[in-house]
């Protein structure tokens, strides 16, 4: 009896502490969320700072408007020049560049665009323009929309000259992905979403590594001198948190976890005599390489200061 007393006791102050914790707003761009890395960070920043996280997930433009309305308390986003603009006029004090990844140009395993052999990130767009393939676009006005948006106005050319085979879809980053596997389309995708991804169908990673493929990510808190009722405070503690070592720890471990999932797929494809890319000699080296990475993804180095830009 005095044990079941005990017991509903310690669960009504969990309760209790549960509905007292203070909670934040924190729009995240969908590639982001996709990428695993909210679901696996946002635990850990509410238990260590006994904070309540609501996460809306968004486009970085849709994103970018809630801080403009003051709906929410911060914005984690991947588009540098609206970033700029969004500090210049005062709805943000600052903006803090916290972490990266890249870009990779998605596409059909058989690659019947050739841009593996591209020159550069340019040259894949020259040869996505000419060839008879179909391209996603996600056409949400999102980081990675923006992105795709800037690389065909480098080669000078509007990919709606491409016809009904540019497909915009309006949609997130995975849902987007989906409908490039349906169509055995080409895409621009951030690599970390694509790792994470289960829907990968015919589609393989055809193209990366040019630097134009970098993918910053920042931290935007929003102006409380704008509106009074953002939790300014709060919003500190999370931004501190997200430079922190433990921060970097859990994205190495979730980085290595995916590499090492991926080795693992890869070499059981060795074992059963399954192909890649037409090929059943490259399934075994690539394990081995994605071993390498994510043995180097853990390897300590000197942490590097993260830069924060005032308006």
């Amino acid at each position: 009896m005095i044990r079941a007393l005990l017991i509903g006791f310690i669960l009504v102050l969990l309760q209790v502490s549960l509905a007292m914790a203070e909670k934040v707003r924190l729009a995240v761009t969908s590639s982001f969320h996709n990428s695993g890395l909210s679901d696996h960070l946002i635990p850990h920043i509410e238990t260590d700072l006994e904070i309540d996280i609501q996460i809306i997930v968004v486009g970085t433009g849709q994103a970018i408007k809630l801080g403009e309305n003051g709906d929410v308390d911060a914005i984690l986003v991947h588009s540098k020049p609206d970033e700029e603009e969004f500090v210049k006029t005062g709805f943000a004090k600052h903006r803090r560049e916290i972490m990266f990844n890249e870009y990779v140009i998605v596409g059909p395993s058989s690659d019947p665009a050739q841009i593996a052999s591209a020159k550069n990130l340019l040259d894949t767009f020259h040869k996505l323009s000419k060839a008879k393939v179909n391209f996603v676009s996600r056409g949400d006005f999102s980081g990675t929309h923006k992105k795709e948006i800037e690389i065909w106005r480098k080669i000078i050319f509007d990919p709606k000259d491409i016809g009904s085979r540019y497909i915009s879809v309006g949609s997130s980053m995975g849902k987007a992905i989906n409908i490039a596997v349906a169509f055995d389309a080409y895409i621009l995708s951030d690599k970390a979403t694509w790792l994470n991804h289960k829907n990968k169908g015919n589609l393989a990673i055809q193209f990366e590594g040019d630097q134009l493929l970098h993918n910053q990510y920042s931290f935007l808190p929003i102006n409380e001198n704008m509106y009074p009722h953002i939790k300014g405070k709060l919003v500190e503690k999370i931004e501190e948190w997200l430079i922190s070592e433990k921060a970097e720890n859990l994205v190495q471990n979730l980085i290595a976890v995916l590499l090492l999932s991926a080795a693992g797929v890869l070499w059981w494809l060795s074992l059963s005599g399954g192909e890649l890319w037409g090929s059943n000699y490259l399934p075994k080296p690539l394990s081995l390489v994605c071993i390498v990475i994510a043995i180097s993804a853990r390897m300590k180095e000197p942490r590097k200061s993260r830069r924060f830009i005032e308006s």
